[in-house]
């Protein structure tokens, strides 16, 4: 790979080095994004549902990368600078803390910018309540695009919360809350920790274009939570009809 990397500083020798390694991944999962062309050009959100797993959000970046010759960028939970070597590692290959300047900072840059709405709560959830978007409570994103007149793409993978059966419990909900900690139990291929060999699609929906900014501060919120409203329901049918859509190819 010798493609750009866009404005803000990446490690590009160090992505050159793990794309193998992602090639292989995709290639475990026949993964594959639908509807690469709907992401337009300059600055863009994508919001994607966020599974145990994670990486196959990678796997979406990458594919990206290959198709549109566009680094994606993407903000990550403080919890990753808590592992020693994997914040600064996610940081050399496009991503940074998730908060509101560097979000600004990189759709500035006209960057494609990837985002989990859900969070760590949403990536916990039992596999009782897999392919739940869980966003009600998670207005920032829609709030960064009404702010920067930022189109946003939602991309939905349901399959992702396969690649692990995850066991309800109690513990889990409070390690989280009172630490922040992911303490989870679950268990992929077998009783491995190994994630099934699930078939992994990304299906993006067409870019969803916000209002522009009142200025007017009452006004604003109210348009923040109205595209909230508009943006939680149609992730919702997009997870709903790709789940579907995963079943029938089965």
């Amino acid at each position: 790979m010798s493609k750009s990397p866009g404005k803000n500083p990446i490690n590009v020798e160090l992505l050159n080095r793990i794309a193998p390694i992602l090639a292989g991944i995709r290639g475990y999962h026949n993964h594959s994004t639908v509807g690469l062309e709907k992401i337009p050009k300059g600055a863009v959100l994508i919001a994607a549902n966020h599974s145990l797993a994670s990486y196959d959000i990678m796997l979406m970046a990458a594919s990206i990368y290959d198709h549109l010759n566009r680094v994606p960028r993407a903000l990550i939970d403080r919890l990753f600078f808590k592992v020693p070597g994997l914040g600064h590692f996610m940081e050399a290959i496009g991503t940074q803390v998730g908060n509101h300047d560097n979000a600004v900072k990189m759709l500035s840059d006209g960057e494609i910018l990837i985002l989990a709405p859900g969070g760590m709560r949403e990536s916990l959830r039992p596999s009782s309540e897999k392919y739940k978007v869980m966003w009600d409570h998670r207005k920032g994103f829609a709030r960064l695009a009404v702010e920067t007149n930022t189109p946003i793409v939602l991309a939905a993978c349901p399959a992702a919360d396969d690649l692990f059966d995850v066991a309800p419990s109690h513990v889990t909900a409070w390690a989280y809350k009172t630490f922040k900690i992911p303490l989870f139990f679950a268990k992929g291929l077998g009783f491995t920790p190994i994630p099934k060999p699930v078939t992994l699609t990304h299906y993006l929906s067409d870019p969803i274009y916000p209002p522009k900014a009142s200025k007017d501060p009452e006004a604003f919120n109210k348009q923040v939570d109205q595209f909230h409203l508009e943006l939680v329901a149609k992730m919702e049918g997009l997870m709903s009809d790709s789940a579907k859509r995963c079943q029938a190819k089965k």
